[in-house]
């Protein structure tokens, strides 16, 4: 089990750690619910160190991370992100991912802690397009500055343009007095803000800043748990969860970041899938009846016919309801339809919804 850097500050802070994805984790400070809200409402702090960088550099890193991403590339201008996925010759995904652009000829992939390992791997075992390749997952921290409020704690802090920073955009430089601090206009929330990507030897500083900088709008410290619910609200998935090696980016919902007019690994089966029609895709859907569902809890029809598997599930803070993600039949993957989910041999009803849950505030 590994520490991520501020380990000792978030023991300090009072938070649950526990494993997750193999690291040493704060799951909350206080409780999931108030945590939250704070993010909905106003601002927080995640550290999320545990995840993956790669630096990728040389004259055919395009046509390298062309051939191992599922989305075109080559849509990417310099400081612009890309949402994608690895996929693997079988028709399901190594892992998603998001792809930045510094230039023609070096990219950075910020990947899955859980699959750093497996990613690394996988990205060394294809490049034979001469590319060079960095894993930098031991040299820095990340933190999610997420919330209404982001914009104004980061402001404090640095002369970077950072209120006008489009969503799915980035910039590097000088934060709270530190240099080459990666400035990203993302985040796994669908609240807005940002995430910041520090040497480690410059972590702690960082986020005292933030804490100092944001005291006046009420920033908090968030753990894992209301990361889940806050990404489970907008219906982003999860890989481990909703997402595998067995399961298509189309049977995922992920056919808008998966070009099928390129070549890539696994492209040809694929083609054939969308061309004979998926058996499976993945469904919102909303509790009726009373309930709080879980993966792996059997989703049926009305008819009590077993027609797939919850992946996730909670209770949304927001709606005050149990919402959830599942994989079912093709014919049943489409919103505004009734079925029942078995939640300890009772069958409850459910309905079928459009994503996302809670509106984005990005």
């Amino acid at each position: 089990m590994k520490n991520i850097p501020l380990n000792d500050l978030h023991e300090k802070l009072g938070a649950k750690m526990a494993p997750f994805a193999g690291f040493n984790m704060p799951v909350r400070y206080s409780s999931d619910i108030e945590e939250h809200k704070t993010v909905r409402e106003a601002v927080g702090v995640f550290d999320v160190s545990h995840m993956g960088e790669f630096y990728v550099k040389g004259e055919r890193a395009l046509d390298f991370l062309q051939y191992i991403t599922t989305n075109d590339v080559s849509k990417l201008y310099n400081g612009k992100i890309q949402y994608s996925t690895f996929p693997n010759e079988n028709g399901g995904l190594v892992d998603d991912l998001l792809v930045y652009k510094f230039s023609d000829t070096e990219y950075y992939l910020v990947v899955n802690a859980g699959n750093i390992d497996k990613d690394w791997e996988w990205v060394n075992k294809h490049n034979t397009f001469g590319v060079e390749l960095t894993n930098l997952s031991d040299n820095y921290s990340l933190f999610a500055l997420q919330g209404r409020k982001a914009k104004d704690v980061l402001a404090k802090l640095t002369s970077l343009p950072v209120k006008e920073m489009e969503y799915y955009t980035f910039t590097n430089g000088t934060v709270a007095g530190l240099e080459h601090v990666i400035v990203s206009a993302t985040g796994y929330t669908g609240a807005g803000g940002f995430e910041l990507y520090v040497e480690n030897k410059d972590a702690v500083a960082l986020w005292n800043a933030l804490f100092e900088a944001g005291a006046e709008f009420g920033i908090k410290p968030i753990g894992l748990g209301a990361r889940d619910t806050l990404r489970l609200e907008m219906g982003y998935s999860l890989y481990g969860n909703d997402l595998s090696d067995t399961t298509s980016p189309l049977e995922a919902g992920l056919g808008w970041v998966t070009k099928l007019d390129k070549n890539f690994i696994g492209v040809d089966i694929l083609r054939a899938q969308k061309e004979k029609g998926l058996e499976r895709k993945i469904v919102a859907f909303e509790m009726i009846d009373r309930g709080v569902p879980r993966a792996h809890y059997k989703i049926h029809s009305t008819n009590g016919e077993e027609i797939g598997e919850v992946t996730s599930g909670t209770q949304s803070p927001t709606l005050g309801k149990g919402i959830g993600l599942a994989y079912v039949k093709a014919e049943f993957a489409k919103p505004g339809l009734e079925l029942q989910i078995n939640i300890r041999e009772k069958l409850l009803k459910i309905e079928t919804v459009k994503l996302p849950f809670v509106k984005s505030t990005v």
